[in-house]
């Protein structure tokens, strides 16, 4: 008795319809955690390469000989050496080709935008996913709660006496698609929140290096431009 009211049990005998929802919400979940994972362990070797690019950028090495030793060694996830290769490169070519500083520094900020933009997009990679699954898993779950829900009732009008017993199971049941779609969205809603708040962190920490960044080449480049003319 007990193994024919245990969940398996009612899984195994739900409807088609009501089975297909439960297999799309255990898939979404399925992904969901994997998706999760590996975000994590993305923002994780993110923030620890923030970390070890800025105690070098700020301990007082050359520029030239920072860029040359993280442009042949780069290293992964570090989204703030990202921006600091693609700013030097094009600033160091703007500098051989042109003696308008404005027009070197517009360069090289062009460039450190495109290259913000890619870190933005591969932070925020997957988080849509998990927005959606978030949203739409309980709606989905309901569904097939409703449509559960509703076979059983029509089940109950072919019987002469309606009991728990008869309308327990199918009840049952349905409600189970009602719990997986809970299951899939609250994992996916909180990961997408904490994930959004570490993705704003980032980017904002990005945002600050590329400016001060920019400070220290508008300085040189303007040093430089006054070093010729005098």
């Amino acid at each position: 008795m007990e193994s024919e009211v245990s969940v398996w049990y009612l899984i195994a005998n739900a409807g088609v319809l009501v089975q297909l929802v439960m297999l799309l919400l255990a898939l979404a979940s399925v992904v969901s955690w994997a998706l999760i994972f590996q975000r994590f362990q993305v923002f994780r070797k993110a923030r620890r390469a923030q970390l070890e690019f800025e105690e070098r950028f700020w301990s007082g090495m050359d520029l030239g000989q920072l860029y040359r030793e993280v442009n042949s060694d780069p290293t992964p996830f570090s989204g703030m050496e990202s921006l600091f290769r693609s700013g030097f490169k094009e600033f160091s070519r703007l500098r051989q080709q042109s003696r308008d500083a404005d027009a070197v520094m517009e360069g090289t900020q062009r460039a450190m935008r495109v290259a913000f933009s890619r870190e933005q997009e591969r932070l925020e990679a997957s988080l849509p996913f998990l927005a959606s699954v978030g949203s739409t898993s309980p709606y989905i779950g309901l569904f097939g709660t409703v449509w559960g829900i509703m076979n059983s009732f029509r089940g109950l009008a072919q019987v002469q006496q309606a009991t728990l017993a008869t309308v327990a199971p199918g009840i049952s049941e349905a409600l189970i698609a009602t719990a997986m779609g809970l299951f899939a969205a609250i994992p996916a809603v909180i990961a997408y929140n904490r994930f959004s708040s570490m993705s704003d962190a980032l980017l904002k920490n990005y945002e600050t290096f590329a400016d001060e960044f920019s400070s220290i080449l508008h300085r040189r480049v303007h040093s430089s431009e006054r070093s010729s003319a005098a």
